[in-house]
This record gives C-alpha cells, sequence and structure tokens, in this order.
C-alpha cells in the first residue's frame, strides 16, 4: 500500500485539572464549528483528500459501490397508518434518495403519492422526517429535515387537495407530534430557538410541548408542559384513540421515563402526574376510558403488562405478569391485547384478553423480528412488519378475528436468499456471562473467513435480526458478518442494560472483545482477519475495545462516535446522555469515564490496527468534534504504519435522513477498508 502522509495538525496547550488530575486536550480547537472556523474547515478538507487519495487504491471500492446500488434496488415499505379509511406509508421504489410518503383510499388500491422530499433538493439531502396523519385522515403534518440535522421545520399538507397549508412551526428538534381527536390543531415538542450561529452546537435542552390550531401563526401557540426543573427531559406525546387524554412520557434518552395526562376535557388543560420518578420505565399501550393499560419495569426486570384507573386512586394491578421473556412492544387492537416478546433476540407474538388470559399465538412466517401491530380497540384489522437478515421487510395485514394474515407488500430483491445461511450461537464473556450472537455466511462458506463484528451496546437500544443490503455485499464476497448482542442493550430486559451503563460500562467492552475471541477459536474467522464496527454508541465501543485489544482486530469502522468521554456533555444532546454514562463532574464517574475515552487512551508503542473513522459536519448530534479529536490523537501517535483516516461527509448527520447515494458510497468505502485489511477477496459477487 502507499505511504501515508498525515496533514499536520496543530496542537495547543490545553491542561484541566479534574479531581486532583491533569488532563491534557491538545486538540481543543477542532470543537470549532467546522462552518464557521476557516482552520477546522481546512483541516477537514486536508484529511479528506489524503483518506480519497487512499481510497482510490483500493481495488474493492467500486465493485462494493455497484453491487450496494444492486441490492439497495428493492421496493421498501413502512407499515401502513390507518387513519379515516385511509392507509398512509412511506415507501421506496429502490435507489430514490428519500422515502415518499403514499396514502391508498383503499386497503388494496393503487397508492398515490403525497409527499415527495426527493424533489427538495438537488444533492437528495433533504428529508421527510417525522410525520402524524390526522384522526379523519384529511390532513397530514409532518417535518422537514435539511442536510442531516436534527432540526426540523414543521408544516401541515391538505390530504384531498395536495396543497400545503401556510401554518409553519420552526425550531423543532426530533419532534413528537398528535393530533387532537377533531382534527382542528396538534401537539408537538420543540426546543428553545438557539442563539445565532450556534444552532449546531448549542446545549440542547428545555424541551417543551405546545398545542398548534390550524391557520394560526406559531406565536400564537399554547404552551401545554414544561419541564424548567428537569432541563435535560425529552418527551413524546401521543393522544389516547379516544380523544380525551394527551400523553407525555419524559425521558433522559434512557430506559426509564415519567407520566404526565393531560384531560381535554378540562378547560384548563392542567397537566397531571401519574409517575414523577425516573425509576422505571413505563409505555402507555392504551385506554378503556379511565383505564389504562401499560407496559413497564416496575418490579418486573423483563416489563409486565399493568392497569391504572387515573380516575380512582392510581393502583397498579397486574394484567400480564412479567414471563420469562422480554416484553417488547405492545398493542390493544381488535378486542385482544397482542404482546410481542424477544425470545434470545427473536420476536414472538402471543395474544391476551384484556383480562389477561392467554388467547394463543399469532404465527409469524419464521424465525426474526416482527414489529406494528397498532390498530383500533374496535378495528380487527392491524398490520405487522416480519425481517431478518435473509428476509426483507415484508408488510402483512393480520386479522385479529380469525388470527390469519396475508402478505399487503413483499419485495423482491437482487441476490438469492437461499444461499444465505443464518445462525444463532452463545459465548461466554470475561465474567461468564452468556452472550448470544448471530452469524450470517453463505451456505457454501465454511472454512475460516475474514469476518465483520458489528456492535452497539447502550441506551437499552435491541440489536435484532434484520434485513441489509450492506450486510449481503459483505457476505455474498464469502465475508462473515456477526452481530454481538453484547450488554447495554436490552435484550434481555433491564438486568441486561443495566450491566452495560454507568459504572458497568467496561462489561459492554468485554462482551464484545469476548465476541471476537470467540469467532477465532472456533474457527470461523482468521487469525488476522477480524475487522469491526459500530456507530453512535457503537462508535464509542469500536474506539474503546481497539485501544483495549489493537492486537484483536484488522480493520475497524468507528461511525459517529462518543470518542471525548469528559467533554461529551458539552454539546448538543450529550446532557442527555448523563443517565447512560455518568457525568464527568462527578468524580466517580470522571475516573470511570477516563478509564475508556477513546481520545484520552490512545497508547503509543502498540501496533494498532487499520482504522477508518467516519462523522459528518453537520452532526448536530453528537458533534464531528469528537471523530476530529480522536482521529488526530491517532494520527500524532506512534501506533503502527497501519492507515489512520477520516472520512467527513458533507450535508449530513448523525443518520437519518442520509440520502441512499451517500449511504452507498461510503459503506463501499468502509468494506473495501475493511476487505483490504482482512484478506477478503472481493470479486464480482458471482
Amino acid at each position: 500500500m502507499p505511504t501515508i502522509t498525515y496533514p499536520e495538525t496543530k496542537r495547543v496547550d490545553v491542561v484541566e485539572e479534574h479531581f486532583g488530575q491533569k488532563v491534557a486536550d491538545p486538540y481543543r480547537w477542532l470543537e470549532n464549528d467546522v462552518r464557521n472556523d476557516k482552520s477546522v474547515a481546512a483541516w477537514v478538507e486536508s484529511q479528506n483528500k489524503v483518506t480519497n487519495d487512499y481510497l482510490n487504491t483500493l481495488p474493492g471500492r467500486e465493485i462494493f459501490k455497484e453491487r450496494l446500488k444492486q441490492l439497495y434496488n428493492y421496493e421498501r415499505f413502512t407499515i401502513p397508518v390507518k387513519k379515516g379509511g385511509r392507509y398512509f406509508y412511506l415507501y421506496n421504489s429502490g435507489l430514490q434518495n428519500q422515502r415518499v410518503l403514499y396514502v391508498r383510499d383503499s386497503v388494496d388500491s393503487a397508492g398515490r403519492v403525497l409527499i415527495d422530499p426527493n424533489t427538495w433538493a438537488k444533492d437528495g439531502a433533504t428529508a421527510l422526517a417525522e410525520w402524524s396523519a390526522s384522526d379523519d385522515g384529511k390532513r397530514v403534518v409532518y417535518a422537514v429535515q435539511d442536510g442531516g440535522s436534527d432540526w426540523r421545520t414543521i408544516r401541515v399538507l391538505d390530504v384531498n387537495t395536495g396543497k400545503v397549508l401556510n401554518d409553519e412551526i420552526k425550531w423543532a428538534r426530533l419532534p413528537s407530534i398528535a393530533w387532537v381527536k377533531d382534527s382542528s390543531g396538534f401537539f408537538y415538542t420543540r426546543f428553545p430557538e438557539p442563539k445565532q450561529g450556534e444552532a449546531f452546537q448549542a446545549s440542547v435542552e428545555n424541551q417543551t410541548v405546545y398545542f398548534h390550531a390550524l391557520g394560526t401563526l406559531q406565536a400564537q401557540d399554547r404552551l401545554v408542559y414544561a419541564t424548567p426543573d428537569r432541563p435535560n427531559l425529552v418527551h413524546n406525546l401521543s393522544i389516547t384513540e379516544d380523544g380525551r387524554y394527551v400523553t407525555i412520557a419524559s425521558t433522559s434518552v434512557s430506559a426509564t421515563n415519567t407520566v404526565t395526562v393531560v384531560d381535554l376535557k378540562s378547560a384548563d388543560w392542567q397537566p397531571r402526574k401519574l409517575i414523577n420518578n425516573l425509576d422505571n420505565s413505563w409505555v402507555i399501550v392504551g385506554n378503556v376510558g379511565t383505564k389504562f393499560f401499560f407496559i413497564t419495569s416496575k418490579d418486573a426486570p423483563r416489563l409486565k403488562v399493568v392497569t391504572m384507573d387515573i380516575a380512582a386512586d392510581p393502583v397498579i394491578r397486574d394484567v400480564v405478569p412479567e414471563q420469562d421473556s422480554v416484553l417488547s412492544d405492545a398493542s390493544l387492537v381488535g378486542g385482544q391485547l397482542l404482546l410481542s416478546y424477544m425470545v434470545d433476540v427473536k420476536t414472538e407474538v402471543r395474544r391476551y384478553t384484556l383480562d389477561g388470559k392467554a388467547s394463543g399465538m399469532v404465527e409469524l412466517p419464521g424465525i426474526g423480528t416482527a414489529m406494528g401491530f397498532g390498530g383500533k380497540q374496535g378495528d380487527p384489522e392491524t398490520f405487522f412488519g416480519f425481517t431478518s437478515f435473509n428476509t426483507p421487510g415484508t408488510i402483512y395485514r393480520y386479522d385479529v378475528t380469525s388470527n390469519t394474515a396475508r402478505v399487503w407488500a413483499q419485495p423482491k430483491v437482487a441476490i438469492d436468499l437461499n444461499q444465505i445461511a443464518v445462525e444463532q450461537r452463545f459465548y461466554s464473556s470475561k465474567d461468564g456471562t452468556r452472550v448470544p450472537m448471530f452469524i450470517v455466511r453463505r451456505k457454501d462458506v465454511t472454512a475460516t473467513a475474514p469476518t465483520l463484528l458489528y456492535g452497539y451496546g447502550g441506551f437499552a437500544m435491541l440489536q435484532p435480526p434484520a434485513f441489509s443490503p450492506e450486510c449481503l455485499a459483505w457476505v455474498e464476497q464469502g465475508g462473515v458478518f456477526a452481530l454481538a448482542n453484547i450488554r447495554g442493550g436490552y435484550e434481555y430486559g433491564k438486568a441486561w442494560h443495566e450491566a452495560g451503563r454507568r459504572q458497568n460500562k467496561q462489561n459492554v467492552f468485554d462482551d464484545f472483545i469476548a465476541a471476537g475471541e470467540y469467532l477465532k477459536a472456533q474457527g470461523i474467522t482468521p487469525q488476522n482477519g477480524l475487522a469491526i464496527q459500530g456507530g453512535s454508541n457503537g462508535g464509542l465501543l469500536i474506539g474503546a475495545v481497539v485501544n483495549q485489544r489493537p492486537d484483536l482486530f484488522a480493520a475497524a469502522l468507528a461511525q459517529v462516535g462518543v470518542m471525548d468521554m469528559l467533554r461529551f456533555d458539552k454539546f448538543t444532546g450529550g446532557k442527555l446522555w448523563l443517565d447512560e454514562y455518568g457525568s464527568p463532574a462527578r468524580e466517580a464517574d470522571f475516573r470511570n469515564l477516563l478509564k475508556y475515552s477513546p481520545y484520552h487512551n490512545i497508547e503509543s508503542g502498540r501496533e494498532y490496527p487499520a482504522i477508518l473513522a467516519t462523522t459528518a459536519d453537520t452532526d448536530d448530534r453528537l458533534v464531528p468534534a469528537h471523530t476530529f479529536k480522536y482521529v488526530a490523537a491517532l494520527q500524532a501517535a506512534d501506533i503502527g504504519d497501519k492507515p489512520h483516516l477520516v472520512r467527513i461527509e458533507t450535508r449530513a448527520g448523525h443518520g437519518a435522513g442520509k440520502p441512499i447515494n451517500k449511504t452507498i458510497e461510503e459503506t463501499a468505502d468502509m468494506w473495501a477498508f475493511a476487505a483490504n485489511w482482512t484478506g477478503l477477496d472481493v470479486g464480482d459477487g458471482k
């Protein structure tokens, strides 16, 4: 490979003392906004040039790119939402940069386009984000996302005429939206307007709930709910099917939340706290009058269904007790409770009457992941989606009364999925914990083969089986794809999450390292053939394990990672993560964070794997400064001759809303990089 000369990166004399310990931060200047600081912009340009010059030498780059185009070129539907007899859903014909909102006037009629964001920007980087149809199906409120930013502009569309109304809401960020029953307006969440020039780096605090009446100005919107005493809470809205209550679930982006209700029949809309602590999770399933159904982790680490009559003393009564497997979702539809359980990271759907009596199972198409089942209590019709590593997302129409399902939308893909083998294995982590892992490869690949190992491990996020053109592009070339369901997620409920957060974060890294050791010990992966990948919290994972075990990996792909664990709370939504990671301002947390912070633990004198870090200039959820500083430190350290590069996308953010063409380009670069350093022989895919 060609010799790489890294751009020279200026060092500054910044040393801070934390609890008696001095910590240097020589690349603090790279925290400046790339849009406003010419020196940072010049650094980005020079780094991208070095990276592109290197990537241009990789023979597999164009092969992966062309094959990814073919694999992505299939129809993708979201689960339809039924409102006013109409069916609303998102659709991508294949290589459209952004998903298009469609509506059908009957369940099997032809769909028509309502909103096509592909016409909004020449580069395809403006996306349709959150949306909600009114109860009568006559209007859609939708959010516009530009260039990958988390900031949104909210607009309203008349479904019959296709006309965009004059209503406009600004400074919403990942908003939650809920229409009132008579469709006269909607509730929404927003943040205060940031100071001029600080929109992309300002701290995200004090989200509030407003009501907007159609035809009025945003300045006239009614403030409904705020938590100035808890500025780091994020609010998720819903309205009960009967239209009487707006419910507000408030969380610190963890697996716990408070619950507030507003009785819309009251004149003052006075918020009423039902749950006012962050000790457990509470998800509202639905209500029958004043009796509310919840999923909760209270006294049930694997969750259960309970009721609470909010008109009387709020006594919590079990309806469906905690089971051996984890309850992941529930819906109240067609007179039944449909409960989705994760059984060793695979979905089972069980039926119950409203008083908690078992009434059978929903037969799924196979072993994989099912989601959906939304609908109304009196309507036996609902829909669900099903996917797995070798099954593209298929939508089913389910009749609750007869307990039968039929295909509503099924895509065709440009690969023989019968050649793909999927298996689940279990391995032991450092402390003996049994951890599940999925392994995907071609059926004819029985010997050791270069392997791409993926992990996340945080924020109670499940990582279930799902169809992925990116995964198949790697597997098709003869490689192995492995997904380790490490601690920090919610695969086994609250305890699994707790075992991987705050002071227990090292368990996450140990689980992932053990996965790599297992793959080699079992002869699945050659000794010099393991690449690893993760994004966001998973990017932190990659940075941490590379520092701890650089000898284990041949290549590392760290995407939009949290790399500076001492300053993550200084930018945008970082304060929302304090509950997950702990606070750098508390000594015990500081010392724990410093132990594994990727930026602070790069160790000269050790041979590091090849590293390609990726980020984007418009990422205002996890600012690119994390990756900038981390890569600068890598390039300055004595860690061997393998490349340590950064790929910085423009007009893109944390991931949501990224155009398909940018996704394909980035994946082709990452896979070619990993293939080169793991020894994967990239051919034409035949």
